[in-house]
């Protein structure tokens, strides 16, 4: 063992407070003075979240030790007699109550914590050895840990618990992407390719381990065939359960999800995949698919990226879309789910993005490199003028692979460029430059796909998917919505043919406004978000009757509406207009292209 290291040991030492306790000590090379910082932000979610605000106090027990605060995550350690130094001992608190994949959260079942939020890093010596020890208290005394951080082999630490066990990382950049869990757990493992996965869920075991192992078991496997090898030996999947909630955030060696613990198939339950658990296997999907491509493959600037400040880049749609693809694509391949529901799934997407305005004042590119300030701070207004990048990024995909296809014969597919990031890019960690598709498809695939590309990535034009998508064997169907639940993917079974372009909701006083779409019925009539509707023809106003009105009501025609607006009675007409096509289902027209392109063998 080196004789520098920085030894954190954490304790949840008040569950109702939701308090962590952290006491650092540092061994290191004498100096003058040394500076402490903790991330502004964490990989993989970009936005700036200031972590160190839930630093609620933070002490030196060496009374010769000055503290002295520099900025809002940044603190000075120096000797008060002006000599230098190499030990000290801070011990502080930090508040952990963001029930997210991001952050920190302690309740009565379990504490997890990321070391973005938690572990103080000594900015001069960020690459000496890192060690964790997770100490328990009374009322954790029977909680089980879990991290992708491998066990030291020696400590630093003086152990008193029997079994305690010592965690070790090279560097704080390895030590914050590896993401700690302790509480009451339930967890089961399996082995593809070499790789020993574990699954583990918060609280006791409701959910059918073994059933949710063998769902991952093919979607594992193809992704590891899909780049050829796995970078890690031994993998994390860590799912926060919660009432109602959903988000996942990718790590090295694990990944942290957060699921609704009622939509996950229940032991003893009925062998049917339902809707929300696809949604699941989905996600994990998602996160796996980041170990090569976003925390290996990745851009340039986020090979080292500044955790202090915004790091900006164009290519988030390459990442976060071409992944979007490929986690529900690859349930279809692997026979997790039929075509049928892949096709479905794929026309809810689609259905999304030509509801979207913002799709028309907004790139792709532009939305990645506005991510912090657009994409992850979003209003009700944000649909009129942004546009996904993990969505669109998606459907970009899903073009480029057919596009591939076509011009190479089905002789090559994205999976080769793919291929190719890894192996030029991601195997070596070295960052993509921000024509990496275009060049790749000229150098490895001899594809001249440069304009496409660019209409797809920097311009705001729609993609011709109705052409490309029959090219494998799905006929794309453009119909009205039926209603504000209406996610697309399905024919219609009744037609509307008016449409006001407003999410609405129901409220105890009639009809909330919740979205006003630009350039349409409710935007023209006035109509804004936080509106209460309470009338419509001098009739209590809901969503059925609301729609009713619509329906009866003459193209041009206006429907009277009375609001409330800031306790402030107003009226409204809205005018009735023809509902626009924006709603998509897919249907199959030729199984064997099909079965193909999904690469599913029919003999």
């Amino acid at each position: 063992m080196s004789e520098f290291n920085i030894c954190y040991q954490v304790s949840p030492v008040n569950l109702s407070e939701h308090l962590l306790e952290v006491q650092l000590t540092a061994n290191l090379p004498q100096q003058d003075v040394f500076t402490l910082t903790l991330p502004a932000w964490i990989p993989g979610s970009y936005m700036i979240r200031d972590f160190a605000r839930n630093i609620i106090c933070i002490n030196c027990e060496d009374n010769g030790i000055s503290l002295t605060k520099l900025d809002k995550q940044s603190w000075q350690v120096r000797r008060k007699d002006q000599q230098t130094f190499g030990q000290f001992v801070l011990t502080y608190r930090v508040f952990a109550f963001d029930l997210s994949v991001r952050s920190a959260f302690i309740n009565h079942e379990y504490a997890f914590f990321n070391g973005t939020s938690a572990l103080l890093n000594v900015v001069e010596h960020d690459d000496v050895s890192h060690f964790v020890h997770i100490q328990h208290t009374e009322f954790t005394k029977d909680w089980q840990t879990v991290t992708a951080m491998p066990v030291a082999e020696t400590s630093p630490f003086t152990l008193t618990e029997p079994h305690a066990l010592v965690y070790h990382c090279p560097d704080y950049a390895t030590l914050i992407d590896s993401p700690v869990l302790m509480g009451q757990l339930c967890m089961q493992s399996f082995e593809v390719e070499g790789v020993r996965f574990h699954v583990v869920f918060t609280g006791d075991q409701t959910m059918d381990l073994a059933r949710i192992c063998e769902d991952l078991t093919p979607i594992c496997a193809h992704h590891i065939q899909l780049f050829g090898e796995s970078p890690v030996s031994e993998y994390w999947f860590m799912t926060l359960l919660c009432d109602k909630g959903f988000g996942g955030l990718e790590h090295k060696a694990s990944t942290v999800l957060q699921y609704s613990r009622f939509d996950l198939p229940m032991l003893g339950a009925a062998q049917e995949k339902t809707e929300s658990y696809q949604q699941f296997l989905s996600l994990c999907s998602h996160e796996l698919f980041h170990t090569w491509h976003v925390k290996r493959i990745k851009p340039e600037i986020m090979v080292n990226p500044n955790l202090s400040e915004e790091t900006y880049t164009p290519q988030l749609w390459i990442y976060e879309g071409f992944t979007s693809l490929y986690d529900d694509l690859t349930l279809a391949r692997t026979g997790v789910i039929t075509p049928e529901q892949y096709c479905q799934i794929l026309a809810q997407s689609i259905t999304r993005l030509m509801r979207n305005p913002g799709r028309h004042l907004q790139s792709v590119s532009e939305s990645s490199f506005d991510a912090w300030t657009r994409f992850y701070k979003q209003d009700a207004n944000s649909v009129n003028h942004i546009v996904s990048y993990y969505l669109k990024g998606s459907i970009i995909a899903l073009a480029l692979d057919i596009n591939i296809r076509q011009q190479s014969g089905n002789t090559k597919s994205l999976d080769d460029i793919m291929r190719s990031l890894w192996h030029r890019y991601g195997k070596h960690e070295i960052g993509t430059p921000d024509d990496v598709i275009s060049m790749l498809c000229k150098q490895d695939l001899d594809l001249d796909l440069d304009s496409f590309i660019h209409v797809a990535a920097s311009t705001t034009m729609d993609l011709p998917l109705s052409t490309l998508i029959n090219s494998v064997g799905l006929t794309l169907h453009m119909r009205c919505s039926e209603g504000y639940s209406d996610k697309g993917g399905k024919p219609a079974s009744i037609v509307n043919s008016r449409d006001m372009g407003a999410n609405l909701s129901d409220d105890i006083q009639g009809v909330k406004v919740n979205q006003v779409l630009a350039s349409s019925a409710a935007a023209a009539a006035g109509l804004q978000v936080g509106d209460i509707i309470i009338a419509c023809k001098h009739y209590k106003a809901t969503l059925e009757r609301l729609s009713q009105f619509l329906e009866s009501t003459a193209l041009g025609e206006s429907v009277l509406l009375h609001v409330m607006r800031d306790n402030q009675l107003i009226q409204c007409k809205l005018e009735a207009r023809e509902a626009p096509l924006d709603t998509c289902y897919i249907s199959i027209n030729n199984e064997t292209l099909l079965y193909n392109w999904l690469g599913i063998d029919t003999a």
